[in-house]
């Protein structure tokens, strides 16, 4: 017999999905629990094993202790991305190189990158979409950014703001390598 004073696990976890407007489907995807199981939880069916519940909080991106309560306390973010895992590519420019330190699922919402250019070189970017900021600090070297009609020319320790919704460049116009530290924030809806 259940005590009626607290809700079920499988309700929480039904209600708790619900509010992250996740499916079954895409829970079983972020959990790694299959959704027939995920079903019969929530239906109380089955009891589930802690395990489990730890696989649904982390899909939930939730404490266990929220699926156990019935309350949700958001889980304190506290991501790592080491630096084996950190993707770095080649521009079609040649001598620019990009290392992206953001992690995918933060891709088109906020963007980390280091950014390197040989003397003399250049990255040309189409616009992004509308109210999409750059920012940039100079860490080593002496670059040029031009965005639509703006222009500016940057050196060690300076910071710059912008507007990528319009054709922009980077480019190194000194003689040492540049290298640049660089956060790209999207504005969703173009709000």
């Amino acid at each position: 017999m259940q005590n009626n004073s607290h809700p079920s696990i499988g309700s929480s976890i039904q209600k708790m999905r619900k509010a992250h407007k996740l499916t079954l489907s895409s829970l079983s995807q972020k959990s790694g629990v299959s959704a027939a199981t995920l079903s019969q939880i929530e239906a109380d069916k089955v009891n589930p094993t802690i395990a489990t519940l730890w696989k649904i909080a982390e899909g939930l991106e939730i404490d266990i202790q929220s699926l156990l309560s019935g309350l949700e306390k958001q889980r304190p973010m506290f991501d790592i991305s080491r630096k084996d895992e950190i993707t770095r590519f080649d521009t079609e420019e040649e001598g620019v190189h990009i290392r992206v330190f953001s992690p995918l699922s933060m891709a088109e919402d906020l963007e980390v990158y280091t950014l390197t250019f040989k003397p003399g070189q250049k990255l040309l970017s189409q616009a992004h979409p509308a109210k999409t900021e750059e920012f940039l600090t100079v860490v080593r070297g002496n670059i040029r950014v031009k965005a639509g009609e703006n222009e500016a020319q940057l050196g060690p320790g300076d910071f710059i703001r912008y507007h990528a919704d319009v054709e922009h460049h980077i480019e190194n116009f000194g003689a040492e390598t540049a290298l640049i530290n660089m956060v790209v924030r999207f504005k969703k809806g173009g709000e």
